[in-house]
């Protein structure tokens, strides 16, 4: 009899020896990716140094830090334990790791001789600690640009970086708490793909977010997103320079597809949420953010409406596509909401109140505005700007300036109780001493529909209507004074009034 022996076919058996090296690549990856190292700070518990591989000694301990991020493979965790981190360097995590501590106010990084944390390689999140920079220097001899100072305690030069629950401070010697940064000499490709969350900037003397770009190409930030952060107090008792904002949104860059949603600007310097005049912002959003008793600095007497010198605004948004939704304003200095040249702006059930707020010192803007719209320039866009279910409550100036618009689209607006500037509640239009700086255009209001609900008898002409042209009002308006509606102005034609309808005061109540 013969005994046969059965052998495994060549093509089978290269087929397990791809199974198992599969499952030793799996198993080697995903032991990699939960690589943890722990570093504890020198005045942190006994148990956390006992569990740490890296113990702090309270000096460069940026030193300690770096290498443990050196250690990680790709995928691994730096765990800070609680305590006080005294760094003199820079940090920067490498590519694809997590530097995570035990909370704010629990884990605090201290950063001083210029040190501060880099993020320079793609996916890189940071989560849960606090930071502080002070004492920044010049240390380049070679230009006139102080690069040391031009920075933040942390800046972020890559794309897809995670930034959670950090709470930061600067003093006034760097430019900013948290700055997003193109720099084309550190990352040149275009930089997108980052978000703070739970972030919150706190009585530094400088900006509290800032977007910025160096160099000449790949300058647009894209797809930057924020979730429940907070600006406050950013230069109101010692400032970087004279134009520290709570968020800076665009410096020197382009942006496009900026989420910014529940967050807060409170007590800055110059504005809450702010934009620069020349950069572009396309798809701009902003839902359910606050911006509250902004703009300390003081504002010259007789100053044109829109001069770049003065802010003082809850948004700030010089032109470009921008829509706010739920959004507030509240206290601000100057400006509730500052829109000019728009193209596209969308504001849809935003409310403002108390703008032009005296303050603690006694002082306040001769020309607080609730809703300021400007046009300079040729409108680009038809509409260039929708307001939609907004509301001016309780200002102490203007509740709605328009000047050189056209093509504005504004649909149940109400105004509530202005106390007006030179007895006039609302200035829809204007007369040539209120021309917008560097105006091309001519004054006045043309080729828009207005619909509104106005009240309030503290002024004798609740809406002045001045220069109008091809312009159509509806709505109502609830006054004794004793004009409530006045047309002026030698341009004025083709102004329809047919559907807005003016009634004495009692015939509505006054609306909280």
């Amino acid at each position: 009899m013969t005994t046969c022996l059965s052998r495994t076919p060549a093509n089978l058996t290269a087929l397990l020896l791809v199974v198992v090296l599969s499952l030793l690549l799996f198993q080697g990856a995903a032991a990699a990716t939960a690589a943890t190292v722990v570093v504890a700070a020198n005045d942190s518990s006994a148990a956390s140094k006992a569990g740490a591989n890296y113990i702090c000694d309270g000096f460069d301990d940026q030193a300690e830090i770096q290498a443990a991020l050196a250690t990680l493979p790709q995928g691994g965790t730096v765990v800070l334990s609680e305590g006080t981190f005294n760094c003199t360097g820079v940090i920067v995590p490498t590519g694809g790791t997590t530097l995570v501590g035990r909370g704010p106010g629990e884990t605090i990084l201290s950063f001083g001789q210029n040190g501060m944390l880099n993020v320079s390689a793609e996916y890189v999140n940071l989560d849960g600690f606090s930071v502080a920079g002070t004492g920044y220097t010049n240390m380049s001899t070679n230009t006139t640009l102080d690069l040391t100072q031009w920075l933040g305690v942390i800046t972020v030069y890559a794309s897809h970086t995670k930034v959670h629950n950090v709470t930061g401070t600067a003093d006034a010697s760097i430019q900013a708490v948290f700055l997003v940064l193109h720099n084309p000499n550190v990352y040149a490709p275009i930089l997108e793909d980052v978000e703070f969350v739970g972030c919150r900037a706190v009585d530094p003397g400088t900006f509290g977010f800032l977007h910025n770009a160096w160099g000449s190409e790949n300058t647009t930030l894209r797809d930057i997103r924020y979730d429940n952060c907070a600006a406050i107090n950013c230069g109101r008792d010692v400032a970087f320079n004279s134009w520290v904002t709570g968020f800076d949104f665009a410096e020197q860059n382009d942006i496009e597809g900026l989420r910014v949603v529940d967050c807060l600007a409170e007590g800055n310097l110059e504005s809450g949420f702010h934009f620069e005049w020349d950069p572009e912002k396309r798809d701009c959003v902003f839902i359910n953010c606050s911006s509250r008793n902004n703009g300390g600095k003081s504002s010259p007497d007789g100053y044109l409406v829109g001069d770049p010198n003065y802010f003082g605004a809850g948004f700030y948004l010089p032109g470009g596509q921008v829509s706010l939704v739920n959004c507030r304003a509240e206290g601000n200095r100057v400006f509730g909401f500052f829109m000019s040249n728009p193209a596209g702006i969308l504001l849809y059930n935003c409310t403002e109140s108390s703008t032009g707020r005296i303050t603690a010192a006694g002082g306040t803007s001769t020309k607080p505005i609730a809703y300021c719209i400007l046009q300079s320039e040729p409108a680009q866009s038809d509409p260039s700007i929708v307001m939609d279910h907004c509301t001016s409550l309780d200002t102490n100036g203007w509740g709605l300036f328009l000047c050189g618009v056209e093509n504005v689209l504004i649909r149940n607006f109400t105004m509530i109780n202005p106390a007006g500037i030179e007895g006039k509640g609302a200035l829809l239009g204007c007369p040539r001493g209120e021309l917008p700086v560097n105006s091309t255009i001519k004054v006045g209001v043309s080729n828009s529909t207005i619909d509104l609900t106005a009240s309030g008898d503290r002024l004798e002409t609740l809406l002045y209507i001045v220069e109008n042209r091809n312009v159509k009002y509806s709505g109502r308006i609830f006054s004794d004074a004793v004009h409530p509606v006045l047309i002026e102005g030698s341009g004025t034609g083709d102004v329809d009034l047919g559907g807005l309808i003016v009634l004495p005061a009692n015939a509505t109540p006054r609306v909280a």
